[in-house]
C-alpha cells in the first residue's frame, strides 16, 4: 500500500506530507479513540496511513447487497491509470455543471476522476442529484492505489444503508432540503452571520445554497482533507459545522472590513466573495482553528438534524418540488418569499416583512403570507380571532400600540390545540417559536433552551426532586421522556417535555379571557379577550426584554397565515 497509494497525487503540491514513512495506527477498536484520532488530525502527515485508515473505514460501511465494486470498475474502464483527456469522460448533469478540484492532484489525474464518475454514472441510474460527487471522488483518489479501488470506495459511500446515515446527498429533494436545513441552523445558531446575510444579499437561499461547495470544492486540499477524516468517522452533520464556521470566519473578516457600511448587493457577488473567502481560508485560518470552530458550535444532535431535514423535505414534496426544473423553483428571496406588490399591511413595510421572514423556519419561508386576521376589518373579539386563525399552522401575530410601538410573534402551533385543556388556561407550541419587536432596532428572542440547553437539565432536576416527593422516594414515572439536552428538538410540543413549567416550555396558551405567548415568571405577551389592552414582561421562555411599554393599548393586531402551509 505504502509504495502504491498516491500515485495520482502532484507531491511538489503536498508540502510535508509523507508518502514513503512507515504508516502508525490504521486498525482502530475503540470509536472514541478514533473519533479523537480523526478531529486531531493524527493521519494528516502520512499518506499511507491515512489511505489505510479510509479502506477500513470504507470496508466497515454497511452497504446494499449488491454494491459495484473494484472488479466492476476493471470489467468497464479495464486496469490502467488513465491518462485520458477528460473530454473523453464528461461528467454526467447530476453534478449539475460542478468542475472537479484540483486538490494537488497531477493534470492528468483530473481525467481519472472523470472516468470514475462517468462509471458511477452507470452504475447508479437513480442518482439524480449529486454536486458533492466531484470534489469527493477527488479526495479519494488521492488515496486509492487505482482508478478501481477509488471507483469502489466512491460506490460503498453511495451504497450505504445503516438506518438514519446518509453520506452523500443523492437527489435534488434531498439537496434542497440540505441547504434550506443549513439556513434553518444559521438561523439558530449563527444569527450575526445570518444578519450579516439579510443585510448584504439580495437573496439569502441562493447563498446558502452553496454550502456545500465551501466544504467539498472551494477549500483548500490541507483544510478538505482533515474535514473528511472526520467525516469519514462521523458522518453528514460534520459538514454542516464546518460550513457554520466558515460562515463565522467571513462574517467576522466582512464586517472587520467593511465596518458600519454594509449595502445590499447581487446575491452572486456575495457568493462569489463567499468563495475567494473559502479558496483562500489558509491566509486568515488554520485548519485547527477552523475545525475547533465548527465543534465549539452548540447544535443538537444527529437526530435533530434528521428531523429537521425530514421537515423541509415534507414541505417541498407538498410543493410539488422534488426535481430541478429549468424554470427557478427558488423563492425569490429567503427574506422575502414576499410579493411587494401583494403584500399589504397596516402595521408593517414590505422591507419589514422580508426581514421577519429571514427568521423564520425555510421550510415555512417558501410560503406567502396570507392574511387571516386583522382587528380593522374583523373587530377586537378573541372568539373572532380563534375562529379566523384556527387550522393555520404556523401563524406570525403583529402589533402596533396607540404609542406606534411595534412588535409581535412566530407561533408555530395551531391556535386550536388550546382546547386540549378544556377550560383551563394551558401551555402548547413547540420550541420553534419566538417573539420580537420592531423599534429602536428589529430583534428576535428565541426559545432560550435553543442557546443554553444547560437549563433543561436544572429544569429536569427540579422535576425529578418533584417526582421522587410525589412517589414519597418510589420510582419514578415510567412514562417520563428524557430531557438531555442532546435530545431535545424545538419541534417538539411542550406537551413531549417534562419540563418544569415555571421555566422553559412555556410557549403560548389561549382561552377565553386571553391569549398568552411566553411564560415563567411573566409574559413574553398577555393580550386580553377584547384584544385591547396588552402586558409584556422578561419572560423564562424567551428571555426578553419587555417587547415594548409594559403596559400598552392596541392600534391595530394582525395575523398573518402561510398559503399552502395550513395544517391537516
Amino acid at each position: 500500500m505504502a509504495a502504491d497509494c498516491g500515485v495520482f497525487v502532484d507531491w511538489s503540491q503536498m508540502g510535508d506530507v509523507s508518502h514513503d514513512a512507515a504508516p502508525g495506527k490504521t486498525e482502530y477498536k475503540d470509536l472514541k479513540e478514533l473519533k479523537q484520532h480523526a478531529r486531531s488530525g493524527q493521519w494528516a502527515k502520512n499518506h499511507s496511513q491515512r489511505s489505510a485508515v479510509y479502506q477500513q473505514l470504507l470496508k466497515a460501511l454497511p452497504c446494499r447487497t449488491v454494491t459495484p465494486d473494484a472488479a466492476v470498475y476493471r470489467d468497464i474502464v479495464g486496469n490502467s491509470n488513465s491518462k485520458c483527456n477528460p473530454s473523453a469522460y464528461p461528467l454526467p448533469d447530476f453534478v449539475d455543471g460542478t468542475a472537479v478540484p484540483c486538490y494537488c492532484l497531477k493534470a492528468e489525474s483530473v481525467g481519472s476522476v472523470h472516468a470514475v464518475i462517468s462509471c458511477i454514472a452507470g452504475q447508479f441510474p437513480d442518482i439524480s442529484h449529486c454536486p458533492s460527487l466531484p470534489a469527493v471522488t477527488a479526495l479519494l483518489l488521492h488515496w486509492s492505489v487505482d482508478e478501481a479501488q477509488c471507483f469502489e470506495s466512491v460506490s460503498r459511500m453511495l451504497a450505504c444503508n445503516e438506518p438514519g446515515r446518509h453520506l452523500l446527498d443523492q437527489t435534488f429533494l434531498a439537496y434542497q432540503s440540505a441547504c434550506m436545513t443549513f439556513g434553518d441552523l444559521v438561523h439558530k445558531y449563527c444569527p450575526a452571520a445570518h444578519k450579516l446575510m439579510v443585510a448584504t444579499a439580495t437573496d439569502v437561499l441562493e447563498v446558502y445554497s452553496d454550502w456545500q461547495r465551501w466544504v467539498l470544492g472551494d477549500l483548500p486540499f490541507s483544510f478538505a482533507a482533515r474535514v473528511m477524516d472526520i467525516y469519514m468517522v462521523e458522518g453528514y452533520k460534520v459538514l454542516y459545522r464546518v460550513a457554520l464556521a466558515i460562515l463565522k470566519f467571513y462574517r467576522k473578516q466582512r464586517s472587520a472590513a467593511a465596518g458600519s457600511a454594509l449595502t445590499k448587493q447581487d446575491s452572486a457577488a456575495v457568493r462569489s466573495d463567499i468563495q475567494a473567502f473559502v479558496q483562500n481560508i489558509g491566509k486568515s485560518v488554520t485548519p485547527e482553528k477552523l475545525l475547533e470552530k465548527a465543534f465549539s458550535i452548540r447544535l443538537f444532535s444527529r437526530k435533530e438534524i434528521t428531523l429537521l431535514q425530514l421537515a423541509n423535505e415534507k414541505s417541498l414534496q407538498q410543493k410539488g418540488i422534488t426535481v430541478k426544473q429549468k424554470s427557478s423553483i427558488k423563492r425569490q428571496n429567503v427574506q422575502l418569499a414576499v410579493n411587494a406588490d401583494n403584500f399589504s399591511s397596516e402595521i408593517v413595510s414590505a422591507k419589514e416583512i422580508r426581514d421577519i421572514w429571514s427568521w423564520i423556519p425555510e421550510r415555512f419561508a417558501l410560503c406567502q403570507p396570507q392574511l387571516l386576521f386583522t382587528t380593522s376589518t374583523h373587530g377586537c373579539s378573541l372568539n373572532r380571532f380563534y375562529s379566523h386563525c384556527e387550522g393555520y399552522e404556523p401563524t406570525l401575530m403583529l402589533i402596533r400600540t396607540t404609542d406606534g410601538e411595534m412588535c409581535g410573534a412566530f407561533l408555530s402551533t395551531d391556535w386550536e390545540e388550546r382546547k386540549r385543556g378544556g377550560n383551563k388556561l394551558s401551555f402548547f407550541g413547540t420550541g420553534e417559536c419566538f417573539v420580537f419587536r420592531m423599534k429602536p432596532e428589529m430583534e428576535r428572542y428565541e426559545w432560550v433552551v435553543i442557546k443554553h440547553p444547560e437549563l433543561a437539565n436544572a429544569s429536569q432536576a427540579a422535576d425529578d426532586e418533584q417526582t421522587g416527593a410525589n412517589n414519597n422516594g418510589g420510582l419514578q414515572s415510567l412514562e417520563k421522556p428524557a430531557t438531555d439536552p442532546s435530545h431535545l428538538s424545538p419541534f417538539l410540543s411542550a406537551r413531549h417535555f417534562n419540563l418544569n413549567s415555571r421555566n422553559t416550555s412555556m410557549f403560548m396558551a389561549g382561552n377565553i379571557d386571553s391569549i398568552i405567548i411566553g411564560g415563567g415568571e411573566g409574559n413574553a405577551l398577555y393580550i386580553d379577550s377584547e384584544l385591547n389592552h396588552g402586558r409584556t414582561e422578561q419572560c423564562l421562555t424567551f428571555d426578553n426584554p419587555p417587547l415594548c411599554a409594559e403596559s400598552f393599548q392596541i392600534a391595530l393586531l394582525e395575523v398573518w397565515g402561510f398559503k399552502d402551509a395550513m395544517a391537516s
